[in-house]
């Protein structure tokens, strides 16, 4: 670390010192003449092209200094060797000579140190100055240094030429470290290890060209692999750098900006929270709705409303909401006012005078269409990694109105965007599960939001056929199983619907989430029992117990609290009942030692409750 820290032009300077002693011990001498004056002819070419680097380093506006700390440590080294070996010549004692043997050997050896060393400083040059060395691209030829690396030239290359190079040849070579990164690991490792990453960030925040930002941006998401390099790019200051160019770039470039981010995001959960903390969300939100509600009319007015002025007025909307006398319960007229309150209050996000991307505007509303739905795919993607795990991102999300925004794109569109809206949601709704304030906060009763969000969940589980999307939409209504009143029978029924489907899979996220609505932490848990008992859950739950291990624990889960707070209702059949958690004690529980206390319990609630034409067994004192 010493040497890392010394001034690059320290570093020269010790090879100088020492070429110049060896011009002078070549000049005294006195044996091995001819190849004492050989080697002074190569150490003299070393030394003219010690000092041209010496030259471009203290003139250089920026310079890359990884290669050239590396090729001066091993001059340095060859030319301690040489200066060793030809002192030994001056000795004109015989005595002297016969116990420092000196032979041609040894000379041949000298020559081929000092031809690699030439070599390692010809290529130094011709990277660092491509101009003087005749080159007009990239360099592509090896260091002898490097010789049994290859790729450790090219990186080194391609670093230089990143940082220092011309506008055309900077675009190129990021795509060839890109490329280089993009092809495994250990490319990654060396170009990171090699200083690759602060170039690249440079070259992103100019804003040179579009093309460049893409270059780099493109040959960052590829190095960011996990989070080992996750964490230098934040180490390097990468976050507000990221972050600016989202907010005022061309679109194509935001597209791939925000795919970084979600890299990012996704590998190290410091990169998610610096991103947070540098507002990463705000421009995310409002890139992912642009012209979303153009289409609407009466909504048309405000397109050119700040963020701000839009968040007032949602909040308007919530409390004439909170004023009107409450609707009735029934889907029907639920799903139909429901779509009329976001279809009428979800009004255009997108702040085409906000102070971030008003360069771009003209630009970006003349793009391609498939340019603008990449870019809210990206959006999608970035805010469901910042979302996922962090209550605090998700509680941000929810506060820029992103919730508005994902419910409108749930509905609307298809394919990949849909699906990253939707796991958005999941996680800012498994955020709320784990968190009352948040719970309270974006998901209250009254809120259009929540509503919205709502109305597609339950529309996925219900009219669509793919559990890609369902199982989402289930383990998101689960999550918010506490925020729903116990008239809100209408969530309920499409989940006990679900219990029958034939994936297995599907059946069991619905066992799971309605476990949530009839599970001791539910406040309402009695209640929510009694309806999903009334909308026939038993028959299919019982089917489930008959799945894998993973259904038959979580069906027996969702199975006892159902005979704990069903009450003294005959709809449970607790001869049926009682006989599966009988089996389950003498089956599953052995695997599953947790279970025992619950299922004791449920077994005694069966048998102080529903007394009749089955043995009684009270094995649960409580």
């Amino acid at each position: 670390m010493a040497s890392e820290e010394r001034r690059i032009e320290d570093e020269l300077s010790y090879p100088i010192l020492l070429s110049e002693r060896v011009r002078t011990a070549v000049d005294e001498a006195k044996s091995f003449k001819l190849e004492c004056s050989e080697v002074g002819k190569q150490v003299d070419r070393l030394s003219q092209n010690l000092r041209t680097v010496v030259r471009f380093a203290t003139s250089a506006p920026v310079l890359y200094e990884r290669p050239i700390r590396c090729i001066i440590a091993e001059v340095s080294k060859n030319l301690e060797r040489v200066l060793t070996l030809v002192r030994k010549c001056k000795r004109r004692s015989v005595l002297r000579r016969v116990v420092t043997i000196t032979r041609a050997t040894d000379f041949r050896k000298l020559f081929n140190f000092l031809e690699s060393s030439v070599g390692d400083m010809k290529w130094l040059l011709s990277i660092l100055d491509p101009d003087t060395a005749g080159n007009n691209g990239i360099e592509l030829s090896l260091a002898p240094i490097a010789s049994n690396d290859p790729i450790l030239s090219w990186v080194w290359s391609f670093i230089a030429t990143v940082q220092m190079g011309q506008l055309p040849y900077r675009i190129e070579a990021a795509n060839e470290l890109a490329s280089l990164a993009d092809d495994n690991d250990r490319n990654k490792k060396i170009i990171v290890d090699e200083g690759g990453v602060s170039p690249l960030l440079k070259l992103l925040k100019e804003g040179s060209s579009p093309d460049a930002q893409i270059a780099a941006a493109t040959a960052l998401y590829n190095l960011a692999c996990d989070q080992e390099k996750v964490s230098t790019i934040v180490n390097e200051v990468g976050v507000p750098i990221i972050v600016q160019v989202l907010g005022d770039s061309p679109m194509r470039v935001q597209s791939r900006v925000a795919t970084l981010v979600a890299r990012m995001a996704e590998y190290d959960s410091i990169a998610q929270e610096d991103f947070a903390r540098e507002n990463v969300i705000r421009p995310l939100v409002t890139l992912l709705s642009f012209e979303m509600f153009g289409e609407d009319q009466n909504n048309h007015q405000l397109g050119k409303q700040s963020i701000h002025s839009l968040i007032q007025i949602s909040k308007e909307m919530e409390k004439s909401t909170l004023a009107k006398p409450k609707r009735s319960s029934s889907s029907s007229s639920r799903d139909c006012n429901y779509s009329n309150t976001y279809s009428s209050s979800s009004y255009s996000y997108y702040s085409e005078g906000s102070s971030r991307g008003g360069h771009y505007r003209k630009e970006r509303e003349n793009e391609k269409p498939h340019v603008k739905l990449q870019l809210k795919v990206s959006c999608a993607a970035a805010l469901w990694m910042l979302a996922r795990g962090s209550v605090l991102n998700s509680r941000r999300i929810t506060e820029t109105k992103g919730l508005l925004c994902l419910a409108k794109l749930v509905e609307k569109e298809q394919g990949e965007l849909q699906y990253n809206c939707l796991m958005t949601i999941m996680e800012i709704s498994a955020a709320a599960e784990s968190n009352a304030d948040l719970r309270r906060a974006a998901f209250k009763t009254n809120s259009p939001a929540a509503k919205a969000v709502v109305d597609q969940l339950l529309r996925l589980i219900k009219e669509v056929d793919s559990p890609t999307l369902q199982i989402p939409a289930i383990k998101s209504i689960g999550s918010l199983a506490r925020t729903f009143p116990a008239r809100e029978t209408w969530v309920i029924g499409p989940l006990v619907t679900q219990l029958s489907h034939k994936d297995l899979d599907m059946a069991t996220e619905a066992a799971i989430s309605l476990g949530k609505f009839a599970c001791p932490d539910n406040f309402l848990c009695m209640e929510h029992s009694k309806t999903i008992i009334e909308f026939n859950a038993i028959l299919p739950l019982m089917k489930l117990l008959r799945g894998n291990e993973h259904s038959q624990l979580h069906g027996l889960v969702f199975l006892c609290y159902l005979a704990l707070h069903s009450g003294n209702t005959n709809s449970l059949e607790p001869t049926r009942v009682l006989t599966a958690l009988e089996g389950a004690d003498r089956s599953a529980l052995p695997q599953h030692p947790e279970l025992r206390e619950l299922v004791s319990k449920a077994i005694y609630h069966l048998n102080l409750y529903h007394t009749g034409g089955h043995s009684q067994r009270l094995t649960f004192v409580p």
